[in-house]
């Protein structure tokens, strides 16, 4: 089982969502990066449950304890280490499904490949697992503001409620404003309406994330089997429930020519630049200097609180009603798990490049 991502930059992960914690190793971060403790805290804030009617009612504080590699408030270098440990579990809720299979979740594949597995909410397969993630993108971001490096992700669409693919036209900063993690208002309010809705019915609706990447330097990318968005998609595609992965136009610009996709170079005042960004900061697998964006497409949490047919681990026929508690819709609690793996990739590939941030 691989629970490391990173070249340079690593983050390792352990723990289950009805175990101990939840933890990891960061190694490779470089020696001395001012660590804001609370700024990491808020990070996990973000991602955890309870924050609202359209999120499920799980009541964990998920307080980070740092256990290495950081002394007076500096990281040294050395490995840090990490324990979120779990404190609110209901592991009675899930004893109807020990021996049976979930639809749509990780039940059936991790019994055939491992002949085991943690049936007290998903065990590793539990989207707990994020806490890890952020962690570590915390900590990514720490070093990134060293370099002018901000990583931003916002929900875009949720069901058929969609914004317009152009970042540009919303204000980013409002985007912790309302439990959706939407930057309009307006359209906030409609999605969180919906995902409530969806809610009460005891079903459950996907949708997108969007990110943007900017202060990324000309040159990261590692061509050609470690591009850029490769590792992004990569990093995107382990987070639970992912479906899709577009940078750039992606899918849009299919049905547009050449002449219109082509981002026309100009001399900016003695920079080089691009007069548009369809590429989405990425060209040939390597940074280019302008904004990254890409979309996360997020599949309906697969916990229905609704009847469901399976089969048991015999392959008999059976009805399946999930107690617990559970998201209708994992969007707001996954854009810090979306800026989280983009800081980290971010930072990776930087490090690639670079050994020592100023």
């Amino acid at each position: 089982m691989r629970n490391t991502i990173g070249n340079v930059f690593t983050l390792t992960t352990f723990g289950e969502s009805h175990g101990a914690g939840i933890g990891g190793v960061i190694d490779g971060f470089p020696a001395g990066i001012d660590i804001d403790t609370d700024f990491i805290q808020n990070e996990l804030d973000r991602r955890r449950p309870g924050q609202s009617r359209i999120t499920t009612g799980r009541n964990e504080g998920d307080k980070v304890e740092i256990l290495s590699g950081v002394f007076e408030g500096k990281s040294t270098g050395c490995p840090i280490g990490f324990i979120v440990r779990n404190t609110n579990q209901h592991s009675n809720d899930y004893e109807n499904i020990r021996n049976v299979y979930r639809p749509s979740h990780a039940d059936y594949t991790y019994t055939q490949k491992y002949g085991i597995r943690d049936h007290r909410g998903g065990g590793r397969s539990s989207a707990r697992e994020t806490i890890s993630r952020c962690v570590g993108g915390a900590f990514a971001k720490l070093a990134l503001r060293n370099i002018g490096i901000t990583v931003t992700a916002y929900t875009s669409q949720v069901g058929h409620l969609e914004l317009e693919r152009d970042y540009h036209k919303y204000d980013l900063s409002v985007t912790e404003t309302n439990p959706v993690r939407c930057p309009d208002p307006e359209m906030a309010k409609k999605m969180e309406e919906l995902i409530f809705d969806i809610k009460t019915q005891g079903d459950t609706i996907g949708g997108v994330i969007t990110c943007v990447v900017k202060g990324c330097p000309v040159g990261i990318g590692e061509p050609a089997f470690g591009k850029l968005h490769s590792a992004l998609g990569c990093a995107m595609l382990s987070i639970n429930a992912v479906k899709g992965f577009e940078y750039g136009e992606g899918f849009a610009g299919v049905s547009q020519r050449g002449s219109e996709q082509n981002d026309i170079f100009f001399n900016d005042n003695g920079c080089i630049h691009t007069r548009t960004n369809h590429s989405g900061g990425i060209q040939g697998g390597i940074s280019n200097g302008e904004d990254i964006y890409f979309r996360v497409a997020f599949k309906p949490v697969a916990t229905l609180l609704r009847e469901q047919q399976t089969v048991n681990k015999q392959g008999d026929d059976t009805v399946l009603t999930v107690k617990g508690r559970h998201d209708p819709c994992v969007l707001p609690r996954a854009v810090p798990v979306v800026e989280a793996m983009a800081a980290m990739t971010i930072l990776d590939y930087y490090l690639l490049n670079k050994t020592v941030i100023l």
